[in-house]
């Protein structure tokens, strides 16, 4: 068990590197943390497994009235939907294609400032993907079925802090889901952090070079 909230991303990091570095991974393990706010985290995890790490490029599709709450994700060809969601909210069409083209705009911009993981990297190694939490876990998802049509040997997903319905949503699409809590009920992921800053590229891209 950790105690909630946590310090910062930091923080949480550090406790689920410690969880992670006892499955005894594979030497060749990789850290992806999802851009922006996973960076801190998996930076940390990576640290605490010996291991290199890489950002995961992800576009959050917000529904277009209230862009924080998620009605799906795109990660390279990878396209999820929350079907029930977008049928709930009466969202059409027409405005789904106006966010997912946004937001792979968007998308290129991040992956041009980072660099992105290749299959060259990823084939054949173990992944661990890494996000400060999970709320409805589409994000994760999307990033996990692109890594998958990389050729891993393994994917792993781990978490800080997530609901119920993101960690189970991603058992299927995923070797293993590590979360390190699980707290009812779950509203937003920024609630189990003290201090949950937003993430700026300028950070992403410290963090990035002080890992080389």
């Amino acid at each position: 068990m950790v105690d909630l909230p946590f310090r910062d991303r930091a923080e949480a990091g550090r406790l689920l590197g410690a969880e992670i570095a006892t499955r005894n991974l594979a030497a060749d393990t990789i850290v992806l943390g999802l851009a922006r706010g996973g960076v801190p985290v998996a930076v940390e995890v990576a640290e605490a497994l010996g291991a290199l790490l890489d950002v995961m490029v992800v576009g959050k599709l917000g529904v277009p009235w209230q862009p924080e709450l998620a009605m799906g994700a795109i990660a390279g060809e990878i396209r999820v939907l929350d079907h029930r969601l977008i049928h709930e909210l009466h969202i059409s069409e027409e405005e789904i294609k106006a966010v997912v083209a946004r937001e792979t705009q968007e998308m290129r911009r991040r992956e041009e400032l980072y660099g992105r993981a290749s299959e060259a990297t990823l084939s054949g190694r173990t992944v661990v993907l890494v996000d400060d939490g999970l709320a409805t876990g589409s994000t994760m998802l999307a990033a996990a079925r692109h890594v998958r049509s990389m050729h891993p040997r393994k994917l792993v997903v781990a978490v800080p802090v997530g609901s119920s319905e993101g960690c189970n949503g991603l058992k299927k699409a995923v070797d293993e889901c590590i979360c390190l809590a699980v707290p009812e009920p779950f509203h937003a992921v920024g609630e189990w952090y003290r201090d949950f800053p937003q993430v700026t590229d300028a950070a992403v891209k410290e963090i990035l070079n002080r890992s080389d």
